[in-house]
C-alpha cells in the first residue's frame, strides 16, 4: 500500500479546506495529533508501522471541512459525523480503506452500533470502532487536544472526566487504551506557534 507523505496529505487539507482559517485550525489539531503519537511511540517502544499512524494522524479529521458552511460557520450539531463524511472523501480521492478508517473509526473511543441507537446520532448504523494497533493509537493520541479549544492540551483525568458522560464503558476503554500507550507529555514541543499550556478545564465535546 503507498502511503501519503506528509506534503502529500497538507495538499489534501488545502485542496478541502473552505476558508485559511478552517485550514490551520483542522490541519493544526493534526500535526499536534502527530507529535503525540510519535512521542508515545518512542516513549513506550510501540511496535507499529510509523508511517501509517502518521498518515492516519494527518488524515483523521478531514472531513471536518465538509462541515464548514459558506460563511465559515462550523455546523457543531452534526459534529459527529466528521469521521463519515472524512472516510468519504478519502474514498473520492482514491485513498485505500486502511487510510479511510483512520476517519471513521477514531471519533470519541469508539461509536457501536448501540452508541448511535440509543443516542439518535445521525450515523449510518454500524460500529466505528479502532481495531487495528494503529487506529488505536490515532484515537488515542487524538483525545488530548480538542480543536474547540485550541490553545489547549487535555490530561488524561480530563478526559476521562469528559468521556464519563457518555457511560462508566467508556471511562473503561479510554483506561485500556491508556494502560497500552501510556501518558503522553503534555510539555513536548508541538510545533512553533503553539504554545499550547494545559487545559484548565474540559473540553465541549469529544474531539
Amino acid at each position: 500500500m503507498s502511503i501519503p507523505s506528509p506534503e502529500e496529505i497538507r495538499a489534501l487539507h488545502e485542496k478541502w479546506a473552505p476558508t485559511p482559517e478552517a485550514f490551520r485550525s483542522v490541519h493544526t489539531h493534526c500535526e499536534i495529533v502527530w507529535r503525540i503519537a510519535e512521542h508515545l511511540i518512542e516513549s513506550a517502544g510501540l511496535d507499529v508501522d510509523f508511517e501509517l499512524v502518521r498518515a492516519g494522524c494527518l488524515l483523521h479529521d478531514i472531513g471536518v471541512y465538509r462541515l464548514f458552511a459558506d460563511d465559515g460557520v462550523l455546523d457543531h450539531k452534526n459534529y459527529i459525523r466528521h469521521g463519515v463524511l472524512g472516510h468519504e472523501l478519502l474514498e473520492q480521492a482514491g485513498l485505500p480503506e486502511t487510510l479511510r478508517r483512520f476517519c471513521s473509526h477514531h471519533t470519541g473511543v469508539g461509536v457501536t452500533r448501540e452508541d448511535i441507537v440509543r443516542q439518535g446520532l445521525p450515523l449510518p448504523p454500524g460500529d466505528y470502532v479502532a481495531e487495528t494497533p494503529e487506529e488505536k493509537l490515532v484515537m488515542y493520541a487524538d483525545k488530548f487536544h480538542s480543536k474547540s479549544r485550541p490553545s489547549s492540551l487535555l490530561t488524561p483525568e480530563e478526559y476521562a472526566a469528559h468521556v464519563r458522560r457518555f457511560g462508566d464503558e467508556k471511562v473503561t476503554a479510554f483506561q485500556e487504551l491508556r494502560a497500552t500507550f501510556g501518558d503522553p507529555d503534555l510539555g513536548l514541543d508541538l510545533g512553533p506557534g503553539t504554545g499550547l499550556p494545559v487545559a484548565a478545564e474540559t473540553p465541549g465535546r469529544p474531539t
